[in-house]
């Protein structure tokens, strides 16, 4: 039989990725010590997924700078400590012939949040290990504390972190970056209207609202080795009249095109509360049109939870490749379904020695 598109390697820079199912970037709230060093259990967790035979795996957002977390307990690489904890998942996932990237993060806003192992919501106070917040306005996201507004000193600074996080995640031994403007956090905050009333260089038009993104791309493509691939997640819509929209998402992949991004991973919504039309495949249609009116590979994510379904989106060019995250979190071995679902051959199958024997029925 034809071999299912779902498992084509696809090869981006230098970088070939053995299949088009790939393990999204999930936080897992799990540095319990609260200095973003990487624990077993991410070892364990990403490890998983490499012996499932996902192709790509992103590992979770990690703060460039220690009040740029999502929550006290999120990973980072802001320094030396975290490389070396990250290098041992790297060594790990490479020994399973899967590829790995790391998505670089600072929350803005939607920092200093209670992690949701926490039945509390909301900024965790600066008494119980939290700390003041950030953003491109003072307005704060629906029940979380007033950040403050970033200066443009401070803004010029974070290019920086970007771009030193980046240098770090190279020593990490990661193949792939990708910088975190999706779901309301800082660099969504930026070019999103809805949160950036700022009257400066970095607010306004389309142009000043995402030239901290374009400028921060700019400084992690200077230092990230050209031979390996920058992806950027953003959300693709805010679902919300007056704010972010598709056509503003077109534009923008249009751009990062030409700064040297290799892939946008839609996503959409989490800057403001919005009804959104969640169902299968939900967010797909952007995709598609980012991948086509902008003339840049896509992944797509979102409710992606059946073989057939993925291997739809995929050979008929809606996206380039496929990202799951709860359907993975159920099933880590999810691509192994997939290809003896689909018809694959085991011989084609992304099986590791020591789980072969799974490829045959009896």
């Amino acid at each position: 039989m034809t071999k299912p598109h779902l498992f084509e390697p696809i090869t981006i820079r230098d970088l070939t990725i053995d299949n088009r199912i790939w393990l999204s970037p999930m936080c897992q709230y799990s540095c319990f010590d609260g200095d973003g060093v990487a624990t077993d259990w991410h070892l364990a967790h990403l490890g998983s997924f490499a012996i499932g035979g996902f192709g790509l795996l992103i590992a979770e957002a990690s703060a460039v700078r220690p009040d740029g977390r999502i929550t006290p307990h999120d990973t980072g690489i802001w320094n030396d400590e975290q490389v070396a904890a990250w290098r041992r998942i790297t060594d790990f996932v490479h020994a399973q012939d899967s590829a790995i990237g790391i998505q670089l993060a600072h929350a803005g806003r939607k920092a200093s949040n209670h992690s949701p192992f926490d039945p509390r919501t909301g900024t965790v106070s600066v008494a119980e290990g939290g700390w003041s917040t950030v953003a491109p306005s003072a307005i704060a996201f629906e029940g979380f504390d007033p950040p403050r507004e970033l200066t443009e000193p401070e803004i010029a600074e974070l290019v920086g972190e970007f771009a030193e996080a980046a240098r770090r995640a190279d020593s990490a031994g990661f193949d792939v970056v990708e910088i975190h403007a999706a779901h309301g956090y800082l660099f969504h905050q930026f070019y999103s209207p809805l949160s950036n009333v700022r009257t400066d260089g970095y607010g306004g038009d389309f142009a000043g609202r995402t030239r901290l993104l374009i400028e921060t791309v700019d400084a992690v493509r200077d230092v990230w080795p050209d031979e390996k691939p920058l992806f950027v997640r953003i959300s693709a819509t805010d679902w919300t009249d007056g704010g972010w929209t598709v056509a503003d998402s077109v534009e923008l992949a249009t751009v990062l095109g030409e700064h040297g991004v290799d892939l946008v991973d839609v996503s959409s919504g989490g800057n403001v509360l919005a009804d959104i039309p969640i169902g299968p495949g939900y967010q797909v249609a952007a995709a598609e049109t980012i991948r086509r009116d902008a003339k840049i590979a896509t992944a797509a994510v979102g409710l992606i939870t059946e073989p057939a379904q993925a291997e739809t989106i995929v050979s008929t060019g809606l996206a380039d490749a496929v990202l799951l995250a709860r359907a993975a979190l159920r099933e880590p071995g999810w691509p192994l379904r997939a290809a003896h679902t689909l018809g694959l051959h085991p011989d084609d199958a992304p099986y590791r020695p020591q789980y072969r024997r799974g490829a045959w029925r009896r």
